[in-house]
């Protein structure tokens, strides 16, 4: 049996984003779904995948801004992956990977009837779309890679597994609020402090007794123990190679610490047919929050969508 998470109903960054749940995989594991407009045939969905630990309430201000940029054929549909947000929880630690969750998003894909997709991936998001390509490349009509590669900055992996358990039991508003709020600021610099607030919680919430609490499994914090940052990764090339099979944008925020600007110039040496942009004074999660971020992707989903727009 999958573990069940208590997320409080009225959590903020969350109370606009409504979800229905998709079975998938054993009975009692379902996938939280928000959908943002309206599905059918002929439309081309675009599926966003969040970072490793993060859930769809990173993309809660491109649901509003992608939704007036782009157009009616192009409904945007948000997808929490097994252990974040308010999806289940794996049964086991060894069932989270890349590939797993690749299955998952093609049976979600098939629980909606959509038949092809433009989708979104930020950091290990990107990373399972890489997985997603490989396994079901017809699936894929254009894949967007925000600070996504075929190898992780281990720089990044080690500061996330740290900052995670600094966080870990951590009691008060009073004492967390300055903690998380200098957490952020270095990826977020001149942002106000309650700006910096919301987006702490969007992967935490303070329960009952004024600790905080994740919005993901615990039990990922434990995957990332074996990576030190000295480590150097084995990159998949042959994964993001698998994407050359439909229309790419890469995207990295110019403060990152996931992926590399090396690796990412060497993306583009590869796929010198894809378009690549560079977000300003942002680390990760994009935040995806202006018409300058969300109108790149906008136009190229447009580019995919080609003659059919005008049909539409």
């Amino acid at each position: 049996m999958a573990r069940a998470r208590t997320i409080p109903t009225d959590h903020k960054p969350l109370a606009g984003l409504p979800v229905r749940m998709v079975t998938v995989g054993r009975g009692a594991e379902q996938v939280a779904v928000h959908i943002g407009g309206v599905l059918g045939p002929g439309r081309v969905p675009v599926i966003c995948i969040a970072g490793y630990n993060r859930n769809m309430a990173d993309y809660s201000d491109f649901v509003r801004l992608g939704g007036l940029a782009m157009i009616e054929a192009n409904p945007i549909v948000l997808v929490d992956l097994k252990g974040r947000g308010r999806s289940s929880d794996r049964p086991r630690l060894t069932g989270y990977s890349s590939l797993a969750d690749a299955d998952d998003l093609t049976e979600v894909a098939r629980a909606l009837a959509i038949e092809r997709a433009i989708f979104v991936g930020q950091g290990y998001g990107g990373q399972v779309l890489m997985a997603l390509a490989a396994a079901q490349p017809s699936l894929i009509a254009g894949t967007v890679l925000i600070d996504a590669g075929p190898v992780s900055d281990s720089r990044g992996l080690v500061r996330l597994r740290g900052t995670l358990d600094d966080l870990t039991g951590v009691r008060g508003e009073a004492s967390l609020k300055p903690m998380l709020r200098r957490m952020l600021a270095a990826d977020y610099p001149g942002m106000p402090e309650a700006a910096l607030d919301g987006l702490a919680y969007r992967s935490h919430f303070v329960d009952r007794r004024g600790r905080l609490q994740p919005l993901f499994d615990p039990v990922l914090i434990k995957l990332l123990e074996p990576f030190d940052l000295d480590d150097v990764l084995v990159a998949q090339w042959p994964l993001f190679d698998a994407l050359s099979a439909a229309p790419l944008m890469m995207m990295r925020t110019q403060l990152t610490q996931q992926l590399r600007r090396e690796t990412f110039e060497e993306m583009m040496k590869r796929r010198r047919d894809a378009e690549a942009f560079v977000i300003e004074q942002q680390g990760s999660p994009a935040l995806l929050d202006n018409a300058d971020d969300v109108q790149p992707i906008a136009d190229f989903v447009k580019r995919v969508m080609g003659p059919r727009k005008a049909a539409a």
